[in-house]
């Protein structure tokens, strides 16, 4: 990938996804060989640092039955306002979130609103 890219892994069913994710994510070490971010050893990157600039989207996003605006800040939780509606307007939800009834102070999950699959996913 290069640099302020988005790169998407997919692939079927036990392919590796999710292991793949968590070596980037350093939850745990290669057991062998070994990963590398430009030309340089993952292992020579701080993990906050890393997990700061690597997101995951799961296929069953889920929301905390708090409002939108709560539920994106969670990623980062000294987020300023412009900071989080910069990360909907990314993840393509800062317009279906203003056509809500309370915009980004709309409370969502159990007892919120009902959000499609995809609307979840951009939240999440």
């Amino acid at each position: 990938a290069r640099a302020n890219q988005t790169t998407a892994l997919v692939g079927s069913s036990g392919c590796g996804k999710s292991t793949c994710v968590s070596l980037l994510l350093r939850y745990y070490e290669p057991s062998s060989g070994r990963i590398m971010i430009d030309v340089q050893s993952i292992t020579n990157h701080k993990i906050k640092q890393l997990r700061q600039n690597i997101g995951v989207v799961s296929q069953e996003p889920i929301l905390f039955g708090i409002s939108i605006y709560e539920n994106i800040r969670f990623g980062k939780l000294n987020a300023t306002r412009a900071e989080i509606e910069h990360a909907a307007e990314q993840a393509n939800a800062h317009n279906f979130i203003m056509k809500l009834p309370n915009k980004y102070e709309t409370l969502v999950g159990e007892r919120g609103i009902q959000l499609s699959g995809g609307e979840k996913q951009r939240i999440a």
